[in-house]
């Protein structure tokens, strides 16, 4: 059969008939690259085959009446997070993508669920490493190996023919760009590999009902690999966040078919794999002696579920002519903002002094609820004030100095007094009643407000 050569954009995957220096779809340059493409042989399973494209009964339009709005049979992955952010469990004949950093945990993750989980038949299937290589590591994590069975393949006719003659429970996919297929004449990893391969991969699942588990590479910008279409075809994708150096990961939801995209899976990662962190609050709250400035301690919400965690600060006076601005898990654009804020707004000259913001355990943070314990944290440490450790914020600090409302304030609120906080500082436009719930809720509208009230209190 003839070759064709086509042009994809690595970036947005889009294909063109010659090369252009600029994408014009997603604008990025230098990102399109040939590739030749054999078209699939007759009555293979390429995209091109329609045999058994469509599950289920016929192929006729039904009425939208007629059909069965049931829920989905779930399968649990005996993984109370994981099983959490699919919804209840995982679906069956669904394709999940799992995607982050190298070493942050995406195969260690992927090889636990079958080994905590032995009544699931599982495949786990690996491109990357060898059989050997999969079994030392999953010595090293422990568990039930009787239902599990590794098989070392890149190409996806092999695995599709295997999966076929075993049926399992549940197949993992280790990962997708290392996959090819018979029917493109390009490299694994390359975009026309990657869609064909997903495509064949979804075909599989829906007619089968056995939900797959694909693993994915992301790129030095932080988004997973490949087309964008990758994204589209699969039902759900979650994505590791969090440092490799650090403790912590965070399992996030960004598709889901079948569920809510808020949740998010908190993990610590220890020696014996990746640990379950059902109270991240109580890991990532004050872990030292009382009487310290330079902390507060924020009330944070990352999509529905609410948890507390320590904002460190530390200012000196600059050593250099130009004051230094770092920031570990905080933007120190956002940094810089509200330090121009406190010096125009509030009168504080932080200009000449060096300001340095840690978010502890690690954490990435993205809820501008946080600016006010930034604020607080900055302050504490300029004017060498401890701020009582029973006391938590929960605001966004605007350019003018006015402290706004956040969303869901109640759910926040109710957070910090299980977790046995006394007073919460919010902003005066929120709707909370000042004694509820066991906590104090202190209403501040502006900066100036809030110094007054956290370090000209009755109680210091």
């Amino acid at each position: 059969m003839k070759e064709k050569t086509v042009w994809f954009c690595n970036n947005c995957g889009n294909e063109y008939s010659k090369w252009m220096g600029r994408c014009p779809a997603c604008g990025e340059w230098n990102t399109i690259t040939e590739q030749k493409i054999t078209p699939p042989a007759q009555g293979s399973r390429g995209t091109g085959s329609r045999k058994g494209s469509v599950p289920g009964e016929g192929r006729r339009p039904r009425k939208l009446a007629e059909i069965d709005s049931s829920s989905e049979a779930r399968v649990s992955l005996n993984n109370e997070e994981v099983d959490r952010i699919l919804g209840g469990g995982i679906v069956q004949g669904s394709l999940v993508l799992i995607g982050g950093e190298p070493g942050i945990g995406k195969s260690t993750l992927s090889l636990q669920i079958p080994l905590g989980c032995p009544s699931l038949k599982t495949l786990y299937v690996t491109g990357e490493e060898s059989e050997r290589q999969v079994k030392m590591r999953a010595d090293r994590l422990g568990g039930d190996f009787s239902n599990c069975r590794i098989y070392s393949e890149t190409l996806i006719e092999n695995v599709i023919a295997q999966a076929e003659e075993i049926m399992p429970d549940l197949m993992i996919v280790d990962s997708v760009q290392t996959m090819y297929t018979e029917s493109m004449d390009s490299t694994p990893g390359s975009v026309s590999q990657i869609k064909e391969v997903a495509a064949i991969l979804l075909r599989f699942a829906k007619e089968t009902g056995i939900p797959v588990i694909l693993i994915g590479h992301i790129t030095k910008e932080g988004s997973i690999a490949g087309p964008k279409i990758l994204e589209h075809i699969v039902d759900v994708v979650l994505q590791f966040e969090g440092e490799n150096r650090g403790t912590y990961r965070i399992l996030r939801s960004i598709k889901n078919r079948f569920g809510s995209t808020s949740e998010l899976a908190v993990f610590e990662m220890t020696g014996n794999g990746l640990r379950q962190v059902a109270n991240p609050s109580e890991l990532l709250i004050p872990m030292h002696e009382e009487g310290l400035s330079g902390t507060a301690v924020a009330v944070m919400l990352d999509g529905a579920r609410p948890f507390l965690f320590e904002v460190q600060a530390l200012v000196s006076s600059a050593v250099y002519g130009t004051a230094q601005r770092s920031a570990t898990g905080f933007d120190t654009r956002r940094l810089n903002m509200l330090l121009a804020v406190l010096e125009r707004r509030a009168g504080f000259k932080l200009a000449q002094k060096d300001v340095f913001l840690n978010m502890a355990g690690g954490l990435r943070i993205n809820d501008p609820a946080c600016d006010m314990a930034v604020v607080c944290a900055v302050l504490s440490s300029n004017f060498d004030l401890p701020i009582p450790p029973d006391n938590c914020f929960a605001g966004e600090i605007g350019l003018s100095g006015e402290i706004r409302p956040v969303a869901q304030a109640e759910r926040r609120m109710a957070e910090a007094s299980r977790l046995g906080f006394k007073k919460i500082f919010v902003s005066s436009f929120t709707s909370l009643d000042t004694k509820a719930k066991g906590i104090e809720v202190v209403k501040v509208t502006d900066v100036p407000a809030l110094v007054r009230a956290l370090f000209q209190g009755g109680d210091r």
